[in-house]
């Protein structure tokens, strides 16, 4: 049956009802979407029925409902998201189950790259080139589709909407706030080139006047496999100053970028909580990518919170091809220990007081889950008396990160320690919704083993929320959940973090 308005009002005054009768399972359908501090009122209610129907807020829902009715107006929701995320699979679908689902949604029809319905709107309408919809204006929903991802052949009809767009006054350095309240904005220029992946419309809104420093397109542009993004950006004039765009490239051991960056001025001393150098000791990277980065003038002598690159290295157990690089320094006791669970040993009877461990290391579990294979340096940090199930700075425990990268022999070495699974983290996920992310946002996805985590978690017997299935946007996700929840219905719950 669709549902009206009235049921969904209905939906709210139940959640309500039971949630201040405290009834567990209401309290945690509105912790997780948290409206606000305090007393809740209805329209707090509504907020979280509208959130659990993929809407913004109520009223966004209440007006597309009046408009299309439940069912499109689920289904138009439900194409944003995919258009947003780049799910071929769910677009596809959509389109083909009803050729005509976004007309009459202009930012739809932007998304989609439909030159023919675009050119109409805008001949009636001119003013539509610069009306918002919902949080975004019409070029942030051409910006920030990744539907060149399912159809290339529409480079050309993407290009001619986006010249109509600017035609009829739509800005180039237009932006969205990042965060509700937030001044700082995601550009058109980061939603194409950073989000979407798009380098022939990011080249074109560079030759239309876009502001290559925005802070935010260098930085993502270092995360697409790739090195146009960065190479097209400071050609444009972007500086890598203060862009922590070198060490997110460093990330990836990607020496071309690197060299890009730093020839064009990225200074490996800056400080971003620590170093170049210091990152690059985190990262592992390869010993190449540590002197070149001498080279550039890194400094080994500089301490971030009383450290030194030496010590991050010895810390972390880069190994002896990258630690013989530096000049070694003394470790203080803490770091002795670290140094030694790092080579893995345990001496008997000792442990280490968290408190005595500088601030620099505090993630340093978190850190080192992708890189250690064999686990034997994270067993012996636990064993040292490391917390294992604390969160980082972003929210995230060490088993969701297991999960995120996709790793089955590290997420089940923490899955039997018994971590609390029922962990919300920074981004409003779960464990299980983290894994399902990570299976489509990793840079590092391929080959990772995310149906394997989803395995071990779901028998576990986490709760498997039915949203979740209906949001996956990797196809063999969305096929073990379906077939998960129909040999395993008790474990479904209606409600829940998709």
């Amino acid at each position: 049956m669709t549902k009206t308005l009235d049921d969904l009002r209905r939906q709210a005054k139940t959640l309500q009802k039971t949630y201040e009768a405290g009834d567990r399972a209401a309290i945690a359908r509105v912790d997780l979407i948290k409206p606000r501090t305090g007393v809740l009122k209805r329209a707090d209610f509504l907020h979280v029925v509208a959130q659990e129907n993929n809407f913004a807020s109520w009223p966004e829902l209440k007006a597309a409902v009046e408009t299309h009715g439940m069912d499109r107006a689920a289904r138009q929701q439900r194409l944003k998201i995919a258009l947003y995320h780049g799910q071929g699979h769910v677009v596809q679908r959509l389109m083909t189950d009803m050729p005509d689902l976004a007309d009459g949604a202009f930012g739809l029809q932007v998304g989609l790259f439909d030159l023919d319905a675009v050119r109409s709107v805008l001949a009636d309408d001119p003013a539509a080139a610069t009306r918002q919809i919902g949080p975004r204006r019409p070029i942030l929903h051409l910006a920030f589709s990744k539907v060149l991802q399912i159809w290339p052949e529409r480079q050309a009809d993407m290009l001619a909407i986006a010249a109509l767009l600017v035609e009829h006054g739509a800005d180039v350095n237009d932006g969205y706030p990042a965060e509700p309240g937030s001044t700082h904005l995601l550009s058109a220029l980061y939603g194409a080139i950073g989000h979407a992946g798009n380098m022939a419309l990011g080249q074109w809104l560079l030759d239309q006047g876009a502001d290559p420093n925005d802070d935010e397109s260098l930085y993502h542009a270092t995360e697409l496999g790739h090195a146009d993004g960065v190479r097209m950006l400071l050609a444009a004039g972007a500086s890598p100053a203060r862009t922590n765009a070198l060490k997110r490239a460093m990330d990836f051991h990607n020496a071309e970028m690197v060299d890009l960056l730093l020839d064009a001025g990225a200074g490996p001393n800056e400080d971003h909580g620590m170093t170049a150098l210091h990152h690059a000791m985190v990262r592992r990277v390869p010993p190449a990518m540590v002197q070149r980065l001498l080279d550039a003038g890194a400094d080994e002598t500089i301490r971030r919170q009383g450290v030194t690159a030496y010590s991050m290295a010895r810390v972390y157990g880069v190994g002896a091809e990258l630690t013989d690089m530096l000049t070694p320094q003394p470790l203080g006791e803490a770091e002795h220990l670290l140094a030694q669970a790092a080579e893995g040993v345990t001496p008997a009877c000792t442990f280490i007081d968290p408190a005595t461990i500088p601030e620099i290391y505090r993630h340093l579990l978190h850190d080192i889950l992708h890189k250690d294979d064999d686990l034997a340096h994270t067993k012996a940090l636990v064993a040292i008396g490391i917390p294992w199930d604390a969160p980082n700075g972003a929210g995230l425990t060490p088993v969701q990160i297991a999960g995120w990268e996709g790793l089955v022999p590290v997420l089940a070495y923490f899955l039997s320690l018994k971590p609390d699974l029922s962990h919300v983290n920074g981004f409003g996920g779960t464990l299980l919704s983290t894994i399902i992310h990570g299976s489509e946002n990793n840079p590092n996805r391929s080959g990772r083993d995310y149906l394997g985590c989803l395995r071990l978690v779901l028998a576990e017997g986490v709760a498997l929320p039915r949203r979740a299935i209906e949001l996956a946007g990797a196809p063999e996700v969305a096929d073990l959940l379906a077939a998960w929840a129909a040999a395993h219905p008790g474990q479904v719950v209606e409600h829940g973090i998709a």
